[in-house]
């Protein structure tokens, strides 16, 4: 069984996301989605466990698509799995460069792990969860931006926390 896995801090995870995931479970046999909590990224909108949530909402549909946390290297989770690869997506030059940096580094710590990197969608190069996040608080329509399954669970947890809205309103 060829198994991969898609990683990203989903804060939230986006319609781009999605697509890369969808993607690579028409590639593999089983794709284990991980979700990190990237302490690096600032101003993170959800907690690890509200963002488990939201992957595991949008990837419900997919067969043999699973979602876990991962606080640890990612490399160490994809031996963990018996991943053969690590699947993320690039919109731009940037993203290429640093996500080719990511990979000669996963390779060195886990041998013979590859990673393949998708160009994103057309329709999704502009996303990002950062534009995602500034939509949700500003009220804005999400619609384009997140997948339909999670639209309730987003607006249910902006509405909980009041911290979300600008200057405290």
């Amino acid at each position: 069984m060829r198994t991969a896995v898609c990683s990203g801090s989903f804060d939230p995870i986006t319609l781009g996301h999605l697509d890369i995931i969808r993607r690579a479970a028409a590639c593999f046999d089983q794709v284990w989605v991980c979700v990190s909590p990237n302490a690096e990224k600032q101003s993170q909108m959800f907690t690890p466990e509200q963002k488990l949530l939201l992957v595991r909402t949008a990837v419900a549909d997919l067969p043999h698509v699973e979602a876990e946390l991962w606080p640890g290297l990612l490399a160490d989770y994809a031996a963990a799995k018996g991943a053969c690869a690590i699947v993320r997506g690039v919109r731009n030059g940037t993203d290429f460069d640093m996500e080719q940096q990511l990979a000669c580094i996963n390779r060195g710590i886990h041998q013979g792990l590859d990673t393949l990197l998708l160009p994103a969608s057309p329709a999704y190069q502009h996303f990002s969860s950062s534009m995602a996040r500034e939509m949700i608080r500003y009220h804005q329509p999400l619609e384009l931006y997140l997948p339909a399954s999670i639209l309730p669970l987003v607006r249910e947890m902006r509405e909980r926390t009041k911290g979300w809205i600008p200057n405290g309103e």
